[in-house]
């Protein structure tokens, strides 16, 4: 399950929640029948494999992911499934931009003596790309050559204010130093101020005329000690793009019907934790093998679909998608609605299974989001509420953090179901051993009976939510958009508006880009976050976004 640092509490604590108890014996206790012995020995030989650690996580992107893309693949088709996949195969490919990285033609010596990149020096985000020689004195400031810049004079004297941007101010400097004639600026702190510098690969905006670049503190004084002494300097700043490929795996069930149903799960996890997404502090390196996150969902879908193959539903086709790239921000799902293997017009709904198995046996407690996505959902829960072994945890909101966002933001019902966190949570501790293998049996059942249902009902209805997303619920303030995590470009885009708030009220649709909000410049997610933070309820300001070509503003009171 995806977990934007400020996301944690919206999935521990879904809200507002409908406690509905229908308690009966649970499954465990019950004599199973053949068919459900078959599932429930067919869902641990799926969890156990997607959780064996010799998948190393399954990272998207990785040998890890291809060994649990190729045994979904071969398990669909077992089950009946045929493929829809790129090129009528399994896997539909789709790129994740990570950034940008310092290139490998980039350098800076500085007499002779290469800098290490990162250790010694790093350029910051708005560098130009180009190369530059001269031999300056780290004190004096002629034109034509690279200038120095201690940056002690800054900090102190911004000392205190808490909306000081030294970012921005270091932007500005370069712009005027440029002017001036500087060839590039080499920045240093000197002062007992932290600058809290560095180079964020994930920040892309317009560059500055020359090339900026930090020299830390060790570096400035063991080779750069001397300042009234020229030295020799040869920089040559370059960025080359971060990219790597994830697979979703489709499949399909073509029963010649006007309507297309999507199951789908995400079965990328977290790998050893190399995109910082976890919830381990450990020193030790270790492998995130994720079983209930999300390998109880994929097993649960691929029992799903070969139960549905087996049976007499033909009133919909039906589509079974294990999703990549959900941990880094619902990638997989995302690229899958822009490029349906099918109309979009014709998708009925969608079913997202995510963090199945582990099933309390005391609560018996099962979440249902989307609910308020269609009218059909809550005619279908009461038709079925009594017969199954849960009490029930209701929540309407079509968005949330998994695949179900991606297909609610394209006016699809969806429905999100979920057996509740805990607290081996993105950690090490989510091993097969723990899931709760008759609870997930009598989820899969529960979805199997829903879709039964849903088979009479015809085509659903779609209803908007109450909200698209608190944008930032840490925060005091919020603007009310769903920031897209796909975007890399310069600035955060609006995946969703939320009516009647801020952004709305600024005049901001879905797919605008956010540059600005007041004085502070947006670049990246993060300093959109930190942007927020500087305001509190009932302050006024402005956003400024981008719309294609144009660039516009609204006012905004918070």
């Amino acid at each position: 399950m995806f977990k934007p640092a400020y996301m944690i509490a919206r999935i521990k604590f879904l809200t507002p929640i409908l406690l509905l108890p229908c308690l009966i014996t649970p499954t465990s206790a019950q004599k199973l029948k053949k068919t459900d012995k078959t599932t429930l020995a067919n869902l641990q030989t799926h969890i156990r494999y997607l959780a064996d650690p010799r998948l190393e996580g399954r990272r998207t992107g990785t040998s890890g992911e291809k060994g649990a893309s190729d045994y979904i693949s071969v398990a669909l088709g077992q089950a009946g499934i045929q493929p829809k996949g790129d090129n009528n195969g399994w896997l539909q490919a789709f790129t994740i931009d990570q950034g940008r990285e310092l290139g490998k033609d980039a350098y800076f010596v500085v007499n002779d003596r290469p800098f290490v990149p990162e250790k010694e020096y790093f350029p910051l985000s708005f560098s130009a790309t180009t190369a530059v020689s001269g031999s300056p004195a780290i004190a004096l400031q002629e034109s034509g050559v690279p200038w120095f810049l201690d940056l002690r004079e800054l900090l102190e004297s911004a000392a205190g204010n808490p909306h000081f941007d030294l970012s921005a101010a270091i932007r500005a400097k370069a712009a005027a130093c440029a002017k001036k004639g500087a060839t590039a600026l080499i920045l240093y702190n000197s002062s007992r101020i932290a600058d809290n510098l560095a180079f964020n690969p994930h920040e892309k905006p317009e560059p500055v005329a020359i090339p900026v670049v930090y020299v830390t503190r060790e570096a400035k004084r063991k080779y750069l000690k001397d300042e009234s002494a020229s030295v020799d300097i040869r920089l040559k700043m370059a960025f080359t793009e971060k990219k790597r490929t994830g697979h979703n795996v489709v499949g399909a069930l073509n029963n010649g019907a006007a309507t297309t149903v999507v199951i789908g799960a995400h079965y990328d996890h977290l790998g050893h934790g190399e995109d910082g997404n976890t919830l381990y502090h450990g020193k030790d390196s270790v492998t995130f093998n994720g079983a209930d996150d999300n390998a109880s969902g994929v097993a649960g879908m691929i029992e799903l679909a070969r139960m549905i193959a087996a049976s007499k539903l033909k009133s919909n086709n039906y589509l079974f998608v294990a999703f990549s790239g959900e941990e880094q921000g619902l990638f997989g799902s995302k690229y899958f609605v822009e490029h349906l293997p099918v109309e979009l017009r014709t998708v009925n709904y969608m079913i997202n299974l995510d963090m199945i198995g582990r099933l309390n046996d005391s609560s018996h407690l099962l979440t249902l989001g989307g609910i308020g996505t269609s009218p059909y959902w809550g005619q279908m829960y009461n038709s079925v509420k009594d017969k199954k072994e849960f009490s029930f945890r209701l929540d309407s909101s079509g968005v949330g953090p998994s695949d179900h966002t991606s297909f609610y933001l394209k006016d699809i019902p969806v429905l999100f179901v979920f057996t509740g966190a805990h607290a081996d949570y993105h950690m090490p501790g989510d091993e097969a051993g723990k899931i709760n293998y008759t609870g997930e049996l009598a989820v899969v059942k529960f979805v199997y009976e829903l879709i039964e249902t849903a088979d009479k009902r015809g085509r659903f209805g779609f209803a908007k939510t109450r909200d698209v997303s608190p944008d930032m619920p840490r925060f005091s303030v919020t603007l009310g958009i769903l920031p897209d995590y796909t975007f890399g470009g310069s600035g955060v885009r609006a995946d969703g508006v939320s009516e009647g708030r801020p952004a709305d009220k600024a005049g901001m649709k879905p797919g605008d880009v956010i540059v600005q909000l007041g004085g502070y410049p947006v670049t990246t997610l993060e300093n959109y976050m930190d942007a927020l933070g500087k305001f509190k309820k009932g302050d006024k300001t402005t956003v400024r976004y981008k719309r294609g070509a144009d660039t516009l503003e609204g006012p905004v009171q918070f």
